[in-house]
């Protein structure tokens, strides 16, 4: 089962902000309260799960600007699944493409114990 939000915010890399902290706390909490209005009516989806967080911007992050970029966002999809954001059954991958400003957030059942053929495998 795969579970897909997009939400039309802007996600600024933060590595080289200079904000104030009061500045920087208005951000994390829209931020975080927009994830969660986002994912409050979806289905949940069982651990272990893959969530994949994608920045969608006008230009590309570096990939540690990209994950300081979601933190707000990592720290509220742990809290609506639930668990830390450390938690080993939660697996993240990021990633980024060019468009309009908005983010998308994919968690997708991890199963385990399955193990892919290849495509050398052929149906019987």
């Amino acid at each position: 089962m795969t579970v897909r939000v997009e939400i039309p915010m802007a996600l600024p890399s933060v590595a080289n902000l200079r904000e104030h902290w009061a500045t920087k706390a208005r951000r994390v909490k829209a931020q975080r309260h927009a994830v969660q209005l986002a994912m409050t009516w979806r289905r949940r989806v069982p651990l272990p799960v893959v969530v994949t967080l994608t920045r969608i911007g006008l230009r590309r992050l570096d990939s540690d600007n990209l994950q300081g970029a979601f933190k707000a966002v990592r720290d509220q999809v742990a809290a609506q699944l639930e668990v830390d954001d450390a938690d080993p059954r939660v697996t993240w991958c990021y990633q980024q493409e060019k468009g309009r400003s908005g983010v998308r957030i994919e968690l997708e059942e991890r199963l385990v114990g399955v193990v892919d053929p290849g495509p050398e495998a052929v149906a019987e």
